[in-house]
């Protein structure tokens, strides 16, 4: 860059210099205490729930009648990517899933057209049915949940407790919304027996009648006055049970009191949709949803201290404790972090003082904390935070950012020996290295940008190292050429003149034993380009055993439990088989928390994590350890104990949770096809294949077997002898088994239903339905048998469709020494003769980990082509020669050729985090080669011949280029003890290694065989070349 010097502007405005350098220094000390701490990025579940009930209806017809309506409208939304439904006789549940490249800002706005569109279909439904009911807020993920217990309390009384202790959390600043989970709703139970009922000559419908008559809320009316209004209230509704006991019922000229017919009593849902245990107590649970962009720790900070005030204060046995809290993961998470990142930048501060001498070496090593300095700034403007993405960008950014300042320092040093003055010594960077180290910054940069831009969930989650590592680079260059000046004409030794001049610098011993191995890879290039490409296809090769991967399993400390019974089962059932694995873990010392969720699944305390739906068979259990250890450990033994015979009757699966977005199972396969018979005996194939692979286990279906369903048929024509319909004797069957629901009682907040129902265990015992009666419209008993007769079917107990066509996923784990993508690509492969002769509309589909991982790829492929254009534009600029922009590109890839035997060697797998890696080291590559050229250049219009510029700018980056690789790839070494960012570090250090022997051995071979340079014939051979003496830039 000519013209204005900026390095010259700093240099001669000290005062303005170092003001800026105070501010920015106490700003971003300010910014970093200040700046938020989370464990994870957020980023947007672009999924929504809808449910629907319609009582007394089939699967097939909820299935028919309810969901197809439904999906159809879904499928009209602009970014609608999938919906999946589940129904069961009475209820559906779908899932939508927009698609994963659906703009965040976007997702709002179609989880409100959805929302309409259910609203609008919902007059179309069958009557009866209720619903369609939306849950948009699915994915709230819980700061804290917390468990409500108190033994002996009445359910009821436990339930008005946590809304105190609700009220009591939400006014913490921080909190967004407190859900109570795990209610049991209150039920008044009116018990009849039909055979008192016939004897008194009273039929059900006048007892349901009457209830509803005394405890409707109706208006009456309201007087004028000169002053207010005065409505007029009339008392009567049914506020306590003595009011139900004491409702009159007139039959036959009679009038009973219902307490004469009926036993009316105090209950609870029956059978329940959802229970929660604490450590094997009844409980509720309270979840805590932060408000966005809050500080976790300080939110973690000011709930700790309001736990303590209720405690003080809670009724004797009545506790509130803590089974999942965020502050502590982020203070885990963020503290390892940290301790990483300081040792990291330890590290990098070391090899500059230890490298250049102290007084230089400061120079360089100043740069790192004033460029984070003000990195901590932007990200604060930006509204960004510390987690795992900002940490670990922040790490990458510290091997990169201290090239710039030994640039600068080089330079300014060896002009100094050569005989410049402070202040020109310091300007003499800017006019020839700025613009190189700006483009090759940029490249760098730009070579993110497929995440920064990629328009998918893992590139939101993981976006945020585009724009730390572009903060980080760009403010290292700055820092370069205003502050590494400053702070050079400031704090450097008084160098003196080399007799010599430049020539002399780079004479020493080590200067030419180099210069001689780059003079014979110059004079070699053919050889050594070939060696080069040989070397890159058998990486490429190589790559074929590196195991693949998405994201990685998390290293929180919880095991999930998963407790799965055959479809249709109760749910009394199922808690009691959850009970058995619950009460194993209990008694195991690794467990510090064991919570059950039997009916659905956790609330999400993890934003990777996607709660069950709604299932009577189904229950989780997430157990809390110490660490790491304790957590395998216990994992281990758990799987162990089920193989030994804990809890048999049910399918039990352990876990744990996974970085990234979120997956059922590693391994899935979708049987999709309009017969379900038929599909059953594909999935079927599918299944016995998967059970074949060795690397499997816990192999299933989603879909249960078929359940056998009691059908009575009825005898219409004896039904209208007797004066009945088909609704009334559904609605006489219902009360003699389930219960009808009458009315409500109004209590403070809540609202209690009234059920009327048979009385005495005939009603739970399927063999009597026979004997059961009903009541003629005369009020003759009319046993059900003479009626009709029952018909023993069997009947799917749940139906599963995707994209409105059935679906059965069969799943499985696997062995956790393999990656996902391994064994998935082995069983489709042996499902090849079951895909090719699938009949006609039936399809195979890979889903689970594969699937996601495909969907994360496919969002990095359309920026590609952006970043490539992108480089090739700063490169052609920086350049102005087409050839030199086509030979710095082409160096790109090579960081392969170092990363793979990395991989290969440690084990590590390559996924989306070692992509990136990759990606960002094809741009350090073409930085250095972009810089090199810039030297080269520099050389030749300083009167060296080709040859000669070619070998000497390369011993003038040795030193620059050996210095930043090893301040960055010992600032790698910390990261590769991360689970999330292991294989990434991996990569870069492989990359950045085999980069350095590439850029002092490979890149002048490769420009001179490029460029076609040839030697100069017996100066070819010197050992240090004459340069023409500099004269200082004015």
């Amino acid at each position: 860059m000519s013209g204005f010097n900026l390095s010259a502007l700093a240099v001669r405005e000290r005062a303005i210099t170092l003001f800026l350098l105070i501010a920015i220094t106490l700003s971003g000390v300010l910014a970093f205490l200040k700046l938020g701490r989370a464990e994870d990025p957020a980023f947007t579940i672009k999924v929504l729930t809808v449910s629907a009930v319609w009582p007394g209806a089939t699967a097939q017809e909820m299935q028919d009648l309810v969901a197809e309506p439904l999906e159809k409208r879904l499928q009209e939304l602009r970014w609608y990517d999938k919906v999946e439904t589940f129904t069961r006789p009475g209820m559906v549940l779908m899932t939508l899933s927009l698609q994963d490249k659906t703009p965040p800002s976007a997702v709002p706005e179609q989880f409100y057209q959805a929302r309409k569109k259910l609203g609008d279909e919902a007059r179309t439904l069958p009557s009866g049915a209720l619903g369609p009911f939306v849950n948009d807020e699915y994915s709230d993920t819980d700061f804290a949940v917390y468990a409500v217990k108190a033994p002996g309390m009445p359910a009821r009384q436990l339930t008005r407790e946590a809304e105190t202790l609700r009220q009591r959390l939400l006014h913490v600043p921080g909190v967004k919304k407190i859900d109570i989970l795990g209610e049991r709703p209150e039920r008044i139970f009116v018990d009849f027996t039909y055979a008192r009922l016939a004897t008194l000559g009273i039929g059900a419908r006048d007892i349901f009648d009457a209830l509803a008559r005394q405890n409707t809320v109706t208006p009456a009316g309201s007087i004028d006055t000169d002053g207010p209004q005065v409505f007029i209230r009339l008392d009567g509704a049914y506020d306590d049970l003595e009011k139900i006991r004491n409702t009159p019922i007139v039959a036959g000229g009679r009038t009973f009191k219902l307490s004469d017919v009926a036993e009316v009593k105090r209950g609870y849902e029956d059978p329940p949709t959802y229970l929660i245990r604490h450590d094997g107590d009844p409980a509720l649970a309270l979840g805590v949803v932060m408000q966005d962009g809050w500080n976790g720790l300080e939110l973690g900070k000011a709930l700790d201290a309001e736990e303590k005030k209720i405690a003080a204060e809670l009724p004797v046995g009545l506790t509130l404790s803590k089974v999942s809290d965020q502050a502590v993961n982020i203070h885990e998470a963020v503290g390892e972090f940290m301790l990483k990142f300081f040792v990291a930048l330890g590290v990098v501060m070391f090899v500059s003082l230890a490298s250049l001498g102290w007084r230089v070496g400061i120079v360089v090593a100043a740069a790192v904390p004033l460029t984070l300095a003000a990195v901590f700034v932007i990200m604060q403007v930006t509204g960004r935070a510390f987690d795992r993405i900002t940490l670990g960008a922040l790490i990458i950014s510290l091997g990169l950012l201290v090239d710039d300042a030994i640039i600068a320092i080089e330079i300014m040093v060896v002009k100094l020996e050569e005989g410049y003055d402070r202040i020109k010594a310091a300007a003499y960077a800017w006019s020839h290295t700025a613009a190189p180290m700006l483009s090759g910054t940029l490249v760098t940069i730009i070579g993110f940008t497929p995440v920064g831009f990629a328009r998918s969930t893992a590139g939101e989650y993981a976006g945020n190292i585009f724009w730390i590592v572009g903060f980080a680079l760009i403010t290292s260059w700055v820092v370069a050429v205003v502050f590494t000046p400053y702070l050079g004409v400031q704090l450097l030794p008084n160098i003196r003149p080399i007799p010599g001049g430049h020539a002399a610098i780079y004479a020493t011993p080590r200067y030419q034993r180099l210069r001689r191995l780059i003079t014979w890879a110059v004079d070699h290039r053919g050889r050594v380009a070939l060696a080069v490409v040989g070397t890159f296809l058998l990486a490429g090769v190589g790559m074929g055993f590196v195991k693949q991967q998405f994201f990685p399993t998390s290293d929180r400390p919880e095991i999930m439990a998963e407790v799965q019974m055959p479809e249709g089962t109760s749910i009394e059932a199922t808690s009691a088989a959850a009970k058995k694995v619950e009460d194993w873990l209990r008694r195991q010392p690794e467990a510090k928390i064991v919570s059950t969720y039997v009916g659905q699944g956790a609330p999400r305390f993890f934003l990777s994590y996607n709660p069950e739906l709604p299932d009577p068979s189904f229950a989780k259990m997430i157990v809390l350890t110490p660490d790491d250890k304790a957590r395998d450990r216990l994992k281990d033994n758990l799987r162990q104990a089920i193989s030994d015979g804990l809890a048999p009757e049910a399918r039990v699966r352990v876990s744990q949770l996974v970085f990234g977005p979120p997956s059922r199972f590693p391994v899935m396969f979708r049987v999709s096809g309009p017969d379900v018979a038929v599909l059953r005996g594909i999935a079927d194939e599918v299944q016995a294949v998967m059970r074949a692979n060795p690397d499997t286990r816990l192999v299933n279906q989603d879909w249960g077997e078929r359940a056998p369903t009691l059908h009575f048929v009825l005898d219409q024509d004896r039904l209208r002898l007797i004066g009945l319909n088909p609704t009334d004797a559904a609605q006489q069957l219902q009360f003699l088994l389930t219960g009808a629901p009458v009315t409500q009682v109004r209590e403070d907040i809540r609202v209690v239903q009234v059920t009327a129902r048979s009385a005495g265990p005939d009603r739970l015992d399927p063999a009597r339905l026979g004997d059961m009666t009903l009541t003629s419209a005369d009020g003759r008993l009319v046993p059900l048998s003479q009626i009709g007769h029952v018909e023993v079917r069997a009947e799917e107990p749940i139906l599963r469709r995707r994209d409105r066509v059935p679906t059965i996923t069969v799943q499985a784990d696997i062995d956790e020494a393999l990656q996902p993508p391994q064994v998935s690509m082995a069983i489709e492969k042996a499902l090849a003769p079951v895909i090719a002769k699938l009949p006609a509309g039936y399809r195979i589909d890979m889903g689970g980990n594969i699937e996601e991982a495909g969907k994360a790829n496919a969002a990095l492929a359309p920026m590609f082509p952006i970043m490539a254009a992108l480089i090739l534009l700063v490169l052609v600029l920086q350049t102005r020669s087409l050839s030199a922009m086509a030979m710095v590109f082409l160096t790109g890839p090579l960081g392969l050729v170092g990363a793979v035997p990395v991989l290969l060697i440690f084990h590590q797998p390559f996924g989306f985090n070692a992509i990136l890696g990759l990606i960002g080291l094809s741009g350090i590559l073409m930085r250095n080669t972009l810089i090199l050229i810039g030297q080269i250049h520099t050389n030749q219009e300083e009167g060296l011949s080709p040859y000669h510029a070619v070998i000497e700018a390369t011993v003038q980056r040795a030193r620059p280029v050996i210095l930043t690789a090893l301040a960055a790839v010992l600032a790698f070494i910390p990261l590769t003890q991360s689970v999330f960012w292991g294989s990434m570090a991996y990569v870069l250090i492989g990359g950045t290694a085999v980069g350095t022997v590439l850029i002092l051995v490979f890149l002048p071979a490769l420009y001179a065989l490029w460029f076609r340079v040839k030697a100069d014939g017996a100066a070819a051979h010197e050992e240090a070349p004459h340069y023409p003496r500099a004269v200082p830039a004015e």
